[in-house]
């Protein structure tokens, strides 16, 4: 695809964006500070969201070389859908927050570029707009609120069918949110639940004109599957709605009723150790999404690449793994390959590109990645991801490249 920034004088560089750390400095100007704590912020000490990007640090790669070989094979499978790239975008909620194209913007850029997107259960825009407005069947991950909630006894059964008489998939179930994680920067900057706002953090917002007049002219900011207001107003009663409907007793029967309701591939999302992989096995899931929520949730749990290395010896091919957590680098995806992960999905990398550019930063990441991926292989000496395995790498300590605190 073309650069989204080709003729354009970007004037905090001399040069258009062409990585993710590119676009995560772009976004991070665009954006009021407000929606940058949430997009880039964790939990407490944020320990676990450094923790995901220093475990990719701790193996490192054993080439061949004079192998004749070219990186041109990208393409693998999720859920019975060939996709052009092993990565996904993962879920992440109010997209429209950050650019009010939201869902929509980036379940085309991942059409585009021959990917799959995972539409959050707490979407800007409602489940059947996003299927609506694009070509092919995305995935849907939902939230399992309470059932009781507001005098229902159903809500979780009627997502599930609502979300597949759209034309939905797979469906991605997350079970590591039985309650929020303490992101303290969202906090000091408005958006805890509920959510607060100051004059000033308004004012704030006024600052960055071009993602005001989105906010003004879309609304397109709170879960719409919570509420049915927009703005503000909609961002405190979504806040409402999700704390009445934090589920801490959901157990693995309420899971299997789930599997057994949906019709067609079905992924448990947010597990870290081998026996609740074993689990999922048993109640039929097609998948395991290894993921700590980015780190913002349980900050101090294992990074997501460590777990997934684990829960790959168990799982032992019955099942897809894929990776969410700390991909930045199409070098990171390599890694994730070779140590048994299906495909890996990229949440904050959209983000930047989303808020960056909209649309086509979304498509450019996404290109951004293809280009890392093919590199890596090529020199790793390998021809397909499918010929990627564990041999290719070593186990390093410390990290060899340098003291990173980079989030």
């Amino acid at each position: 695809m073309a650069n989204p920034f080709s003729g354009l004088k970007v004037k905090w560089s001399n040069s258009a964006p062409i990585s993710v750390e590119d676009y995560r400095a772009l976004a991070r100007k665009r954006l009021p500070y407000m929606v940058w704590a949430y997009i880039d912020g964790a939990a407490d000490d944020l320990a676990t969201l450094r923790g995901n990007r220093l475990a990719f640090g701790r193996w490192a790669f054993l080439p061949r070389f004079l192998t004749g070989k070219e990186g041109t094979g990208l393409a693998t499978g999720i859920g019975g859908r060939r996709i052009s790239l092993p990565v996904y975008l993962s879920p992440t909620g109010m997209c429209g927050l950050t650019h009010w194209s939201g869902e929509i913007a980036m379940a085309q850029a991942a059409e585009r570029a021959g990917s799959l997107c995972v539409v959050s259960g707490a979407a800007s825009y409602l489940p059947e707009e996003i299927h609506e407005a694009t070509r092919e069947r995305h995935f849907f991950q939902l939230y399992p609120w309470s059932n009781a909630l507001a005098g229902r006894h159903d809500l979780t059964d009627h997502y599930i069918q609502r979300v597949q008489d759209a034309g939905y998939q797979g469906l991605f179930v997350t079970v590591d949110v039985p309650t929020h994680g303490n992101r303290e920067a969202e906090r000091r900057r408005s958006l805890g639940t509920p959510p607060v706002f100051t004059p000033g953090q308004l004012l704030e917002a006024a600052l960055h004109p071009r993602w005001l007049m989105g906010y003004l002219r879309h609304q397109r900011v709170a879960p719409r599957l919570m509420t049915h207001r927009g703005g503000l107003k909609g961002i405190a009663e979504a806040g409402e709605f999700q704390l009445r409907a934090m589920r801490p007793e959901l157990n693995w029967d309420d899971i299997k009723r789930m599997r057994d309701r949906w019709n067609g591939p079905f992924y448990i999302k947010g597990l870290l150790h081998p026996d609740d992989a074993e689990k999922a096995i048993e109640i039929g899931a097609t998948g395991i999404v290894v993921s700590n929520h980015g780190g913002r949730q349980l900050d101090g749990s294992e990074a997501a690449l460590d777990a997934m290395v684990k829960i790959a010896d168990r799982v032992n091919g019955r099942a897809e793994i894929l990776l969410d957590g700390g991909i930045r680098r199409g070098a990171d995806v390599v890694k994730a390959l070779c140590l048994g992960a299906t495909a890996v999905g990229i949440g904050r990398p959209t983000l930047y590109g989303l808020g960056a550019a909209g649309s086509a930063g979304v498509e450019h990441i996404l290109e951004i990645f293809r280009q890392e991926i093919a590199r890596t292989l090529t020199l790793l000496g390998v021809t397909d991801v499918s010929e990627l395995n564990r041999s290719m790498l070593t186990r390093v300590e410390p990290y060899p490249f340098g003291d990173s605190n980079e989030v």
